[in-house]
């Protein structure tokens, strides 16, 4: 048991720092020089890691590397939302091989099902593997996944996702190992791995799209709380909502006051009378200069630094970035969200745009697979024998 609970180690700590020596993996984990090469050479026979190069660069012998091996499994992160289905396919480096994004199809759960399992399958396809050859797929979407429920709550934007059996109709479908993730939560799991949170142990990841929710990292850790609703911040009661707005229960007071359905309406009220307005039109008259629009959006901003200061002063995050459809435009809600914050909360985080866009979530889906594929493979080559129990 020490033994594979040393070897458990070495292969987090590689996962972690990428490729290493010998050295920087005993400095790293604590774990003996001779402990990690032995460790080594059991997981390299395991086909769980490789060697990777040399080191280079220093004073003295140069050292050999070690790297996670990439094709010892593969992973599938999608991301489900009211405007599409996201796939991708990585191998176990988080190299994408291929991915895919199409409209989503809402007209009930079944039918959205069936095309997760048609789309899961596509990308496998088009990255040469054969759908058994995938470890782990992992699915975000809107709404909160408890442990002891077999759907997700609170999925307001996606019709039929919060019926009961959802989850095991999912796995049905996938026919494999299948992870489900609040979506926002995986976009802060994406910001933390490969976008602005790299490095930032305490931060928070505020969406404003469609939806409104935040992901929380703490000691860097996405918080989920005891019901796995930490962060669903749709329901703040502030005052700038309206409480006799018919939505204003389902979709929470800051939801009803910042979301995509609340852009469009003071917007009309503010005289933009377009035709099949969106969100995203407003956000686009403002930047070319309607002075209608810019009003709606300063006001809009004004409204989300309001937000972020009662969840700084709770959270006292080192950063705040915001994603989403509307959350992204930085050059236009940047300058209100950080003079309303800076005017009532009490720290001051520093506030960014993501770069990640869009991919957020699908990155933060496919870096929870990538976790949870790498103790799949370890258990694997422990019941083949591959490695000590």
């Amino acid at each position: 048991m020490l033994r594979a609970i040393n070897e458990r180690t070495v292969l987090e700590c590689i996962r972690q720092i990428g490729p290493a020596s010998r050295a920087q993996i005993a400095r790293t984990s604590g774990v003996s020089k001779p402990t990690v090469s032995q460790a080594l050479s059991v997981l390299e026979k395991a086909r769980l890691v490789r060697e990777a190069g040399r080191s280079s660069g220093g004073k003295g012998p140069t050292a050999v590397l070690y790297e996670l091996n990439p094709s010892a499994g593969h992973v599938v992160g999608i991301d489900v939302g009211r405007e599409g289905v996201r796939a991708a396919v990585t191998d176990l480096a988080g190299t994408i091989a291929a991915r895919t994004d199409e409209p989503a199809r809402l007209s009930s759960a079944k039918v959205l099902i069936a095309q997760l399992g048609r789309v899961a399958r596509d990308v496998a396809k088009d990255a040469g593997l054969r759908w058994r050859d995938v470890t782990v797929a992992c699915i975000g979407s809107p709404g909160v996944f408890a442990d002891d429920e077999d759907h997700p709550t609170l999925a307001h934007n996606l019709p039929g996702w919060s019926r009961a059996g959802l989850l095991d109709a999912v796995r049905a479908e996938l026919g494999t190992h299948v992870l489900f993730e609040n979506d926002v939560n995986l976009g802060a799991l994406g910001e933390r791995r490969f976008g602005l949170g790299r490095g930032v142990e305490d931060f928070v990841y505020l969406h404003v799209g469609t939806g409104v929710g935040m992901g929380i990292v703490i000691d860097g850790q996405v918080y989920r709380g005891a019901n796995g609703a930490a962060g669903e911040v749709g329901y703040l009661p502030l005052a700038i909502s309206d409480p006799h707005d018919r939505g204003y229960r389902r979709r929470g007071p800051l939801e009803s006051a910042i979301g995509a359905a609340s852009v469009v309406k003071s917007a009309r009220d503010a005289g933009l009378r377009r035709s099949g307005l969106t969100a995203e039109q407003v956000v686009d008259a403002a930047r070319r200069g309607d002075a209608r629009a810019q009003g709606v959006v300063r006001e809009l901003g004004a409204r989300i630094g309001l937000a972020l200061a009662a969840i700084v002063s709770v959270l006292d995050p080192a950063l705040v970035i915001l994603g989403g459809g509307i959350g992204r435009n930085g050059d236009l809600l940047l300058e209100p969200i950080q003079s309303e914050l800076a005017s009532l909360a009490p720290v001051h985080p520093s506030v960014v745009v993501s770069q990640l866009g869009e991919d957020a979530e699908l990155l933060g889906a496919v870096s929870m697979a990538l976790g949870v594929a790498q103790e799949r493979l370890f258990a694997r080559a422990e019941m083949k024998g591959e490695i000590a129990v």
